[in-house]
């Protein structure tokens, strides 16, 4: 008897869910075995990749391909001298004071909280904004107080920081020049179709994310400096920085970066806070309604609550590193699903992709 394709779907989707979940487990458990060689894999991988576009230019204008590969490495090791000896020790200086200072606003904020509780209070409003300050506060303070005792691990920390670096740069290095044939020969370890399938999905997933999100955050970045300097906002290029930064992390790191940076700006000035945050979200806004449509499209075809909970289940599996390769995996899982999906005779629900640029 011939099941309908509902009833197929159905049987489809109930047997492939525990399977999914058994795969995802191992997957976290294989993580958190491998978790630094993986991790140092990854982001070699992710560097490699974005650094091939320059390298394929070179090739375009005729130089070869090793010495395409060295005179990008060179350049790249250049700019991260540059920025390691001009806004890398600005931003460690702005962090080392914005920790002494915090106290001191931490002490200012209890203030104006006070003035407002007994204004509040003097007209009878039910308002109790001390208590949850002051809880606030002291979490806030034994924060701070633990980041000392840390400073030893801190610089060993940073010793094995530089250390994988290196590696990440050797490793970088090596993707270059023999990356294409190690990867085709993953690739012909598949099904033909789905080998291709695979290889190009990913490519155009992490094409679009990295190159796409990296730009916005210059964006951010680039704007909000001279807005939060015109403002006199302190740390002005931290918390730029930060908002940058956090530009990665899609739907959500942007906006958790703004409030942050305004509750921080608000322990010592509200109203200064309220313009700083005010004129971020509109800069969000024109990223968001004019830049990253032009640059992404939708090239994932997922929903935002798709994206949301892929977002959650990478930090379960490998934390910021998982937030980070999250997306454009998803993106990719779903490619396949839909190809899977339309050879089986099931409707595809994917939606128009598109590239950068279109």
């Amino acid at each position: 008897m011939r099941l309908s394709p509902k009833l197929q779907r159905f049987l489809i989707l109930g047997l492939s869910g525990p399977i999914v979940a058994l795969n995802v487990w191992l997957m976290s458990q294989v993580f958190r075995y491998f978790e630094q060689l993986i991790t140092l894999l990854t982001i070699a991988a992710v560097i490699a990749f974005l650094l091939n576009y320059p390298v394929r230019f070179l090739e375009r204008i005729k130089i070869r391909h090793n010495y395409s590969v060295m005179g990008v490495l060179l350049m790249t090791l250049a700019l991260l001298t540059i920025l390691g000896l001009t806004l890398v020790p600005a931003v460690v200086d702005q962090i080392a004071q914005l920790l002494n200072k915090l106290p001191e606003w931490l002490q200012t904020s209890q203030q104006n909280l006070e003035s407002i509780d007994t204004w509040a209070r003097a007209r009878r409003l039910p308002l109790d904004l001390t208590g949850f300050s002051l809880r606030m506060n002291n979490s806030i303070e034994k924060q701070i107080q633990t980041l000392a005792p840390q400073a030893l691990g801190l610089a060993v920390g940073t010793v094995n920081g530089v250390l994988n670096a290196f590696l990440v740069l050797v490793l970088a290095f090596y993707m270059l020049v023999d990356g294409d044939r190690l990867w085709q020969g993953l690739i012909l370890l598949l099904p033909n179709q789905s080998g291709i399938l695979l290889s190009e999905s990913l490519r155009l997933n992490f094409h679009n994310f990295f190159i796409s999100q990296i730009l916005l955050g210059i964006f951010m970045f680039g704007i909000l400096t001279p807005i939060f300097l015109f403002l006199q906002v302190p740390f002005a290029l931290l918390f730029a920085l930060l908002i940058g930064v956090s530009q990665l992390i899609p739907l959500i790191g942007a906006t958790l970066a703004i409030g942050l940076v305004t509750l921080l700006i608000m322990f010592q000035n509200v109203w200064l806070a309220m313009w700083a945050g005010l004129l971020a979200v509109v800069v969000q806004q024109i990223k968001d309604n004019l830049l990253a449509p032009k640059l992404m499209g939708n090239f994932t075809g997922l929903n935002p609550l798709w994206i949301f909970i892929a977002l959650l289940m990478g930090l379960q599996i490998a934390g910021f590193l998982g937030v980070l390769v999250a997306v454009p995996i998803a993106g990719t899982l779903k490619t396949m699903i839909d190809a899977t999906r339309s050879k089986q005779g099931f409707p595809s629900e994917s939606s128009p992709r598109r590239s950068m640029g279109e």
